[in-house]
């Protein structure tokens, strides 16, 4: 217990000095944690075994891949099938045979060979999408590419770890030996068949019983999840939200490691399934601390677990197979993204992002040492080669950053959130351009405000004109409970990003049905997802401007002021009539421009219309003549 305390407390310590200092230089989180591993592994020796410890953190990875799940609903998944298979498959086959080769070229038998092509060609999904999300590039074109191919590389490990056993080679042991480390693989598989439902069965049954795990998680996420989130629900205990997450989470990651799948490929799916319901932002909210302490850990262990006795050994043998594989693999990269038409700075983010070595390359090099593929020697240069590469990839993002200067956000998980100390009967969130207008008429009318915005560069800017505001995400739930959400009477919903709005506006009316919600829209499809949210009032934030805008025009083509007025207005009227109409015939998951009911009632409503104006003119010029 006390070695456990005292390596808990040294881990901490090293991410609370490390992390926060390397994030003020614009190093990234991830650099941090794995400078900081350095520093308390080989560096002082205070942390010596860390195997124990990077299984347990591995847990980020699957909690990381199930909020993922969460944001990506399955018609999502869908459309990214060609680029799962495509993009993905392509990467995996020419990363190993362009490896393959080489190996052979270093004189390598073709089966150490390949398996060391096939433990190269995966990339670190924990850092890539770690520093993506910190960076706000997710949701871009090579953000979303490169998540496509770390998927897909998460699901080659099933094949992977089958192919591996077939891959020994006995010529690096004697038959005797070799029989022997057979027996004890045998009697280790033995040991351990209690923890596996598909030891000892043939292939068909195996095969069944896996489809069955995944056919029970993906029915159980359909038909389960919101009877026995109800049921929590019903207990007002938030804590038991929590378990009820861990759960899920740790649950079907054991699921999963019982029929030989990956617990990360599992969670994903259940997020998958989860994305379309009521709780989920409930669930992301448990799980995201756990995800970002146990992610920060894996990647401490990985720079504690570097064998700095060996690459001093033979440093610029190990930097330069790193650079190799690094260069390598980025040249395939760059040939794929050009074919699947990325450019420019998506497409130097797919390949600077990818480059490295991951992870999952110590499962398969570990293993590949128990089956006899690698030699001793060689698995040790291999684990070497993988964590070097990885200690490389912040700074590929950081070449990244400067040869896009001003495209990527730092993460502002650095700067603290206030604390909340006043409420008022009008929650705005959002705090820009559109805020503002709102908060300075509802102040000026004599009612209290409480803003909150996640941009603390605005809040500050907005406090030196005297407008008090609260920095920090306004969709966390908790922070919304500290602004007093509960007792409420208006919240405005005006941020930048139409994801996020939605988001909260669907929060807000699932635990305040009878909060009246006005929300800020982008554009006509992002009004019918706030409808569907559940917003009372909503404001297409360049709708009133270019309404005005029309009317200038109309008065400069011949109309008169009065006329051009009743044409504004009449157009007004009729645009709040077809917004409610085609928001029942809207399908997120149809484009526009393929929901064949939407676009015949579009040209029904645009033709009434023309017949409304023409009808209003009509009349106001019967008025004037009489």
């Amino acid at each position: 217990m006390d070695s456990f305390l005292f390596q808990g407390s040294v881990f901490l310590l090293a991410a609370v000095i490390a992390v926060p200092l390397a994030a003020r230089l614009g190093l990234g989180s991830v650099l941090g944690y794995l400078l900081a591993g350095l520093v308390i592994g080989p560096g002082l020796g205070l942390v010596v075994d860390t195997a124990d410890i990077q299984h347990f953190a591995e847990f980020g990875v699957v909690m990381m891949l199930f909020i993922i799940g969460l944001e990506l609903e399955p018609r999502a998944l869908w459309d990214m099938r060609h680029r799962l298979i495509g993009l993905g498959g392509l990467q995996i086959l020419l990363t190993t045979s362009a490896i393959l080769a080489g190996g052979l070229a270093l004189g390598l038998a073709w089966q150490t060979a390949l398996a060391v092509g096939l433990a190269l060609a995966l990339s670190s999904t924990a850092i890539v999408l770690q520093t993506l999300n910190e960076k706000n590039l997710m949701q871009t074109n090579g953000g979303r590419s490169a998540f496509s191919v770390l998927l897909t590389q998460d699901i080659a490990v099933i094949p992977m770890l089958v192919i591996f056993p077939l891959l020994s080679v006995t010529l690096f042991v004697s038959p005797a030996d070799f029989l022997a480390k057979q027996g004890d693989s045998h009697a280790a598989d033995a040991h351990h068949a209690t923890m596996s439902l598909v030891e000892g069965l043939p292939g068909w049954a195996a095969a069944l019983v896996t489809l069955g795990v995944i056919a029970a998680i993906i029915l159980a996420g359909v038909y389960g999840a919101r009877p026995l989130f109800r049921y929590i629900h019903a207990a007002r205990l938030p804590e038991m939200f929590t378990a009820v997450a861990l759960l899920i989470v740790i649950g079907i990651a054991f699921l999963m490691m019982l029929v030989g799948l990956s617990p990360a490929l599992g969670t994903f799916l259940a997020g998958v399934v989860l994305a379309n319901s009521e709780f989920r932002h409930e669930l992301e909210s448990d799980v995201e601390p756990f995800k970002g302490l146990l992610l920060g850990l894996f990647f401490i262990t990985v720079g504690a677990g570097i064998d700095i006795d060996s690459l001093l050994a033979e440093p610029f043998v190990i930097l330069g197979l790193a650079l190799a594989v690094i260069l390598i693999k980025g040249v395939i990269l760059y040939g794929l993204g050009r074919a699947f038409g990325l450019r420019k700075r998506g497409l130097w983010l797919f390949t600077l992002g990818l480059a490295q070595a991951g992870e999952f390359g110590f499962v398969l090099v570990s293993f590949g040492q128990q089956q006899n593929v690698f030699p001793e020697a060689l698995g040790g240069r291999m684990l070497l080669v993988i964590a070097m590469t990885m200690l490389i990839t912040p700074l590929l993002f950081l070449f990244f950053d400067y040869l896009n200067k001003g495209f990527s956000r730092v993460a502002e998980g650095a700067e603290p959130e206030d604390t909340i100390d006043e409420e008022g009967p009008v929650l705005i969130a959002g705090i820009g351009r559109f805020g503002q207008i709102v908060n300075r008429l509802v102040r000026s009318a004599g009612h209290r405000t409480v803003v909150l915005d996640h941009d603390i560069k605005t809040i500050q800017l907005m406090r030196r004109f005297g407008v008090k505001g609260f920095f920090g995400d306004p969709t966390r739930p908790e922070l919304l409970h500290a602004a007093g959400i509960e007792s409420a009477r208006v919240l405005v919903a005006a941020l930048d990003d139409p994801k996020a709005t939605t988001k909260l506006v669907a929060y807000a009316r699932r635990i305040r049905p009878d909060i009246h919600i006005v929300a800020r829209a982008r554009d006509r499809t992002h009004v019918y997802a706030l409808y569907q949210a559940g917003a009372n009032d909503i404001v297409r934030e360049m709708f009133d401007s270019s309404l005005r805008a029309g009317r200038y025009v109309l008065e400069n083509v011949g109309m008169s002021e009065f006329e051009a007025a009743i044409a504004e207005e009449t157009f007004y009227h009729h645009d709040r009539k077809t917004i409610q109409e085609l928001a029942q015939l809207w399908d997120p998951s149809v484009p526009p421009g393929e929901n064949a009911a939407y676009i015949a009632r579009s040209k029904e409503l645009e033709r009434e219309l023309e017949a409304e104006l023409y009808t209003a003119l009509i009349e106001r010029g019967k008025q004037d003549a009489a």
